[in-house]
């Protein structure tokens, strides 16, 4: 295939393997968007985006534009003269004006099995939910969120361990690979889009760092998924002292039983609505991430105290 002029869209770790993938085809990235830089960790230090610093890296200009809708954007777009525009994670929603302006059109890698989970948080919320698969779905961007047209799709199972930081690392490489098989099928006419189902349509909104509060009255199970889901960000947590305790694992324990919120014992089991959760391990704020049984005997708490749920019961 001859190299194809590209405007590259994406902001996350997960979107940068697939702006290398392209730079390795020798496709010519004429211009990378991204979201602005953001302050960041405890002392909020002003830090640019993984896939910023990836593109300045090669001498990509970069643009971090609040809005696409603006003329400005739409005559630089236009002025670059991509065959197409490929987006990953990026942000922004892409009006008409910029759909339109590619030869070839706009890709999208998105990390589901489309329909199932549209949105922001679709890994996420693939665990939280216990689904058995995930996957990536290259599809021809039109205006609606998510619904374009699938160009390919490859299916991964979701193991017991994994988490949406492991799942994603995975689902990212996968998607590096197939952009570049979408673009090449399009581009000499062998790939054909299909439209998406119209039934199993679910939905993966933004999360925030209050989805990870934890609440003892669900069943452990639901819970540990909740561990995984939120694991690196925002992260599962429940509060003590006026402390965010973070959860990054724990283990269902079956058969135990007790008050939702009840310390069971010295290895940092809690009983939930459904059977018991274990804290293996644990951070407290400011602190290395610990053992959970070791965590527990820096709180000196005893067998029988009850965490509250969010309401305060």
């Amino acid at each position: 295939m001859p190299p194809l002029r590209l405007v590259f869209m994406g902001t996350p770790e997960t979107a940068v393997p697939s702006l290398c993938a392209l730079r390795a085809a020798g496709h010519e990235i004429k211009a990378v968007y991204c979201q602005p830089p953001k302050p960041s960790g405890r002392k909020k230090a002003i830090k640019k985006s993984p896939v910023h610093i990836e593109a300045e890296k090669t001498g990509i200009p970069v643009r971090m534009p609040m809005t696409l809708r603006s003329h400005e954007e739409r005559v630089f777009i236009e002025g670059t003269h991509p065959d197409a525009i490929v987006v990953v994670a990026y942000g922004l929603i892409l009006p008409r004006e910029i759909l339109a302006i590619p030869r070839l059109g706009c890709f999208n890698v998105h990390f589901s099995l489309l329909p199932r989970w549209r949105g922001a948080a679709p890994v996420q919320h693939a665990l939280l939910a216990g689904d058995k698969e995930t996957g990536v779905c290259v599809m021809q961007m039109d205006e609606g969120l998510d619904t374009g047209d699938i160009l390919l799709c490859e299916r991964v199972p979701i193991t017991s361990k994994a988490t949406a930081g492991t799942l994603l690392h995975e689902l990212a490489g996968i998607g590096a690979r197939l952009v570049n098989d979408a673009l090449k099928g399009r581009d000499d006419g062998t790939l054909s889009p299909l439209p998406q189902p119209s039934d199993g349509i679910t939905f993966a909104p933004r999360l925030s760092r209050d989805d990870g509060l934890i609440d003892w009255r669900k069943p452990a199970a639901a819970i540990e998924r909740q561990v995984r889901a939120l694991e690196p960000w925002p992260g599962t947590f429940f509060t003590f002292g006026g402390e965010r305790i973070k959860v990054t694992q724990a283990q269902v324990i079956p058969g135990s039983s007790g008050k939702p919120g009840e310390l069971l014992d010295q290895l940092f089991t809690i009983a939930c609505g459904e059977q018991a959760l274990r804290i293996v391990k644990a951070k407290r704020p400011g602190k290395n991430e610990t053992d959970g049984a070791s965590l527990l005997r820096g709180l000196r708490l005893p067998i029988g105290h009850v965490f509250p749920c969010p309401d305060g019961n």
